[in-house]
Parts: structure tokens; sequence; C-alpha cells
């Protein structure tokens, strides 16, 4: 294992700007016709207590209302107006949504479907990254955004685009793809045939020029090609995000830049990442449902936080979020009194150095007219929602001295997004119960209900800071994985994997020699012979009779995998059920100095929690808060460190007031009130958070 990590401040994310960031998306271009709304605005924002805005996102018409035709006045007018208002602006560039004028001169920029139709003009991301001269009339904007605004004193940062997504099948992509072929497989047709397997089923390529994208009507039963489609789309995605930044940087080398992630599997933000200087993230839980609880929609969250944070090791943005409901939902749920703060704050809790809102005011019509936002359509501060934005407002306000903080996590997490593509891609299991990403954070919660911090990984990040690595269903072993999972077990890690491991590599070929492939068998200690899919409505279970736990059983559901323990191998826990009674469900095995676990089968949470929590344990793996007895359920304890500086932040994801009870004594005090805790226990009010400080 390494030696431990230096816990460093970070610098401002906003040029000159070391505060906590409050603020979210501002369209003045709609409200050009209303002076008197944007000069409330003014006076609304400095009541609520924003100090950023994020301007541009979709105003290219606003900018170039006929090409060639050039109005930045009224960017000028709200440029001058923020920085006289002593406010920050993160400038995006508007190349996420296109006037009307482009589609109409230059249809080559629509993008075609995967069933070759091209595309009408209209909603989004309707554009293709390859277009010659898309790409160009970008370049030109960008580049006229930044030489108007390098020297502006409100400039902050940039926004690259507006969530990148989809995928375009045009002669030009195609072309495009081939090249990308080309490249990767050296110009060898054969080397690509090997890959992509294509002896079944008589698809072996001639040359280069016959292949295309995935179609509907066509070619869709690849599995090499359609994942390396995917990658080529991330490529192609990156290639054009790429020429937005050099645009951009080419003038204002020294100001940051960003884009917005989603919860979208279509791209590898994790490529992405590698061009971007701060990662930045739009997080729309659906909070108050009736079939779970807020303690797992928190978990859930605080799993994809902790994902975009791992992007960089570094904090990130909150870059949009609602103050109170969407519009997209299934059910656009209102946030309960107390959800709006207590979910921003969990944001910060898992390192972000923002709380930022899509929107500041409703538009009057069009798609999101219901969209929440911090201005109503009522125009007033006297709402709900807005009072409550005050209130965090005045809450981040007392933050600023933990802005440049980090999570510092001694375990992680492989969810991996070209895995999910493959898993998807497959034509095995049940093809309704796959679910890697649920697999994922599953685990994920069970340390996250012991408030162990965690980061979120894919598999081509470093392991050798970590205590334990947890793999769930790593289907797919791509690169050297195999390898560095093998030396961090090797030099004193402990490894957690379970059923679908190492049946691929990269290219979606199968081992030989049997599962899971690639020399981990060695590691993990098991040979997995089959895997049995189970029906919905079947169970299974399994006794774990570890010395050191209770004997108890567990059911399981979807999944049992067929495994036999290799030399040295010790049985944990045993299937209850079925022909496969008695064979092993859950194993450990040592190698080197360290240990891995293998969990055969799709368990229930309860099984994870206890076992996560008698691992940490074992490996004096630390909670976040180490000083507490047992923390109550849908109690979550986060940290952030830096310079010597030390922040807890307490968060009741229940609707009944809890308490923390203390071990021992501790001094803390509340940043919010400013007091000195008092006391052996922390008390938390329904949906409360509390921020304490400790140097």
């Amino acid at each position: 294992m390494s030696e431990k990590l230096t816990k460093l401040k970070y610098p401002p994310i906003l040029k000159d700007f070391p505060h906590m960031i409050y603020g979210g998306d501002y369209n003045p271009d709609q409200w050009l016709d209303r002076p008197d709304i944007l000069k409330e605005d003014d006076r609304l924002m400095e009541l609520v207590h924003i100090n950023s805005v994020t301007l541009n996102v979709f105003a290219w018409k606003a900018l170039e209302p006929e090409e060639g035709v050039y109005t930045f006045e009224w960017l000028d007018e709200t440029m001058d107006r923020m920085a006289r208002n002593g406010k920050k602006v993160i400038l995006a560039t508007p190349s996420g949504a296109r006037p009307a004028w482009l589609d109409r001169n230059h249809p080559e920029v629509l993008r075609m479907n995967a069933d070759r139709t091209r595309n009408l003009h209209g909603g989004r991301h309707n554009h293709c990254y390859t277009s010659p001269y898309y790409r160009k009339k970008v370049w030109e904007m960008d580049q006229m955004l930044a030489k108007r605004y390098q020297n502006h004193p409100a400039l902050g940062m940039w926004h690259i685009s507006n969530e990148y997504g989809g995928e375009c099948h045009c002669p030009l992509c195609q072309e495009a793809f081939r090249d990308w072929l080309r490249e990767k497989y050296h110009n060898n047709i054969e080397e690509l045939n090997h890959a992509w397997f294509t002896g079944f089923w008589s698809k072996r390529f001639s040359r280069f020029d016959e292949i295309e994208s995935p179609a509907p009507q066509g070619e869709h039963a690849i599995h090499g090609l359609q994942l390396d489609w995917l990658r080529f789309v991330t490529y192609q995605t990156k290639n054009f995000m790429e020429q937005e930044i050099r645009a951009v940087k080419e003038i204002t080398p020294d100001l940051l830049v960003t884009t917005n992630y989603m919860k979208y599997a279509g791209l590898n933000y994790w490529e992405l990442s590698k061009s971007v200087d701060i990662v930045s993230w739009d997080s729309y839980p659906a909070w108050h449902e009736t079939n779970r609880s807020d303690a797992k929609t928190a978990a859930e969250t605080a799993f994809h936080h902790d994902m975009f944070r791992s992007m960089k090791k570094k904090p990130f943005l909150l870059m949009e979020s609602t103050p109170s409901l969407v519009n997209w939902q299934h059910v656009n749920k209102l946030k309960r009194p107390g959800m709006n703060i207590l979910s921003s704050i969990q944001a910060i809790a898992h390192g972000s150095d923002s709380v930022q809102y899509f929107q500041w005011r409703k538009g009057r019509g069009a798609e999101e007219k219901f969209h929440g936002a911090i201005i109503d359509h009522d125009g007033s501060e006297h709402t709900r929602v807005f009072q409550e934005c005050k209130c965090l407002g005045e809450f981040l306000h007392k933050c600023d001295s933990l802005r440049g903080t980090n999570v510092y996590a001694k375990a992680a997490i492989i969810y991996d997004y070209e895995n999910r593509w493959a898993i998807e891609d497959m034509n095995g299991l049940s093809q309704e119960s796959k679910q890697y990403e649920r697999t994922c954070i599953e685990n994920y919660e069970a340390l996250w209900q012991e408030s162990i911090a965690s980061d979120v990984i894919d598999m081509t990040q470093p392991l050798d800071n970590y205590q334990l690595v947890i793999a769930p269903m790593l289907y797919m072993l791509r690169g050297d994985i195999a390898k560095r999972m093998k030396q961090f077990v090797e030099q004193g890690g402990t490894l957690v994997t379970t059923y679908v491991t190492g049946y691929v590599d990269e290219t979606d070929l199968c081992f030989l020699g049997g599962f899971p492939g690639n020399d981990l068998k060695q590691v993990i200690g098991v040979w997995e012979e089959e895997i049995d899919s189970l029906y919905p409505e079947d169970r299974n279970s399994f006794t774990w009779h570890n010395g050191d736990l209770p004997k108890k059983t567990y059911s399981v559901k979807d999944y049992c995998a067929i495994v036999h323990p290799l030399e040295n191998t010790e049985v944990l826990a045993c299937y209850d059920d079925d022909f496969y009674k008695g064979m092993p469900a859950v194993t450990k095995h040592p190698f080197g100095k360290g240990m891995a676990y293998h969990i055969a089968a799709r368990t229930e949470v309860e099984f994870l929690r206890d076992f996560y929590k008698l691992l940490a344990k074992e490996i004096s793996l630390e909670s976040n808060f180490p000083f507490a007895e047992k923390l109550p359920d849908g109690i979550s304890v986060q940290k952030r460190e830096g310079d010597g500086e030390v922040y807890y932040f307490f968060m009741n994801f229940n609707s009944i007031e809890q308490s923390v009870l203390l071990k021992e004594t501790i001094v803390l005090k509340d940043i919010e009130s400013g007091e000195q805790l008092e006391g052996n226990k922390i008390c938390l009010q329904p949906l409360q958070v509390r921020i304490f400080c400790s140097k």
C-alpha cells in the first residue's frame, strides 16, 4: 500500500472568488422585453444571497439571430450588471441548441438516427459532432465570446456546451467511425475480425468500408461492434468538446473549464473528464417516493456525487439541481420543507464546492415552464421555496472556510461505463434483472450506511491508495485491471468480487480456461462453472457460518453462481436449496499479504450491510466519525479535510428526530451557530443537516 495522501486544500474554482458558489442558470435573453423583470432580478438575487450565475447556455439565437448578424449587447449589459452587483459568471458556450437558421441553411448539421432517418430541426443536442460546418460555426462563436469577455471582471470560468449526449449515424459519422477503427486496429481488417469474432454467422469483413454503425434494420448482433461504436461516440463527443475548449483556452488560458454531466450511460464520462479542469454534474433525485425511503434515495445520490468527485479526486461542482420539483419525472413531487437544504448540503458533504439550480426564474412558456426555480411565476420573494433558498444562502455564506477541502476515501467501488455497456448488450443471464448500476449502488450503500467514505472509480484508476476495493459484476476485464487487482491484494489490500466476474476481455471475447479469466482465479480463489438465473418469484438462501458472526440465513435472488473453491479458499456460507445446496456462496481467499472475498449470489441488502460492517472491523477501515456509537438508520456522517481543517456533516434523512450518541468527548464547533458542542449527543431534527468543524 502506498504512503498516506497529503490532504490539501484546493484553490478557488472561480477566478478570484474564494467562496462557496451559490447560483444557477440565468436566462435574461428570455426577458429582454421586460427590463422591469431584469431590474427585479438584481434585487431578488441580493436578497437570496446568490453570488454566481450561469449565463448563455441556450442563447445562440439571441447572440446571432441570423447567420453573420450579431447582437451581443444584451449579454454585455448582463455581464456588467453581474460585475456591479459583485457576482461571478460561469459563461457557457451555446452549442447545446442551435438556431433554426443554421439547420435551414445547412441541414447536414442535423443528426441522423440509427435507422438512417435525418432529424428535423428541434429539441436540443440535435447536431452532428462530425459536421465540419457545425464545428466551424461553434469555433467562431466560442472565440467571439472569449475575445469579448476575456478581461471582464465578472467572468469566473467556462461552461462548455450543456449535457452532452446522443449519437449521429450520418455518412460523415460513418466515415469518421471507420477511420477510428482503422487506427484502433492498425489498418488490419483481420485484427478487427478476430477482436469481434466475426466468423460467427458469416460476418467477416473484407474491408473497413463495409462496416457501418449498429442499425435496427442492419447489423446489431456483433457485440464488439456495439462496444466500439459506443467508444467511438465518446471519442467523437470528446473531440468536439476539446475543440470548444481550445477555442476559449487559446484566449483565456488561465480560466478553468467544465461541462455538466448527467446520470447518463451513453458516454464514458471518465474519458471526457481527462479534458476538463473541473467535473460538474446535474443532480435530480426523486425524493419522497412511496416505495423507498429518502435514505435509500440519499445513498444513490451520494454514489453519483462520489463518482463525479472521484473523476478528478478533488472538489467538483453541483451545476444543476432543483429547489423544489422538476417537470419531467413520472411524478413531479415537491421537495418537502428542509429537503432542499439537506440535499444541497449533501452534495457539499461529498465534495462539491457549489450549489446551483436550474433555474433562477421560471419561464412563461415552452418545455420547462413548470420546472422548479428560485423565482416562481408570481415573481416575488413571498414563496416557501424562495425563503428556503434564502436560508440556504445564509448557511452557505458560513461555509466559505470549507471551500477547497476534499473527501479522502480508503474504500472504492469499481463502476465502469464500458463494463455496463457490455453487460447490457450481453445475451445471457436474465434480460430484466442484470441491474449492474443498481448492484454497484447496493454495495456502496452498505458502506454509506456505516458512514465509510468511498470513491467510485472505473477500472482504469489506480488502486494502491485504498484498503478495500469492491468490484461488483466486473464482467469485462479491460486494460491491465486484472494485473493491478492481483498486485493490490498481493501488497495487502482487501478485494471483494461477485458473480459475473471476469467473463470477457475488452473486445467482448470470452476468456478460455474458465471464469474468472485473466489469472484472476488464483487471486479470488474460486472457479465459476455455471450461473443460475432465477425467475422473479424464485428465491434461494445461504447460511453464514463465519465464527465472528452469529449463524444467520440471508435470502438470495436473481443469480446463483456455482463456484468451486481452490486451494486455501475458506467457505464462509453455502447455498441452502436447489441441486447446488451445500456449495459455496461466499468465500475468502488469502493471497500475498491481502485477502480476496467472493460473493457468488445476488443477496439482500441486509447481508451486504452485515458483511461490510464486519469486514471494515477486520481491516480497521475507519468511519468518517469513529467517535460515535452505532448510527441510527438514515443518518449519514461525511467528512471533508484540507490543510489541517476537518469538517463533519451530520445529515438526517428521516422524517423523525434522531440523535447521534458519542463514545467520547470531542471538541467541535457548529459552523452555523458558532457554538461549541456540549454533552454526549448530537441532535438532528427531521431532514436537518449540521456541520461541525474541528481543527
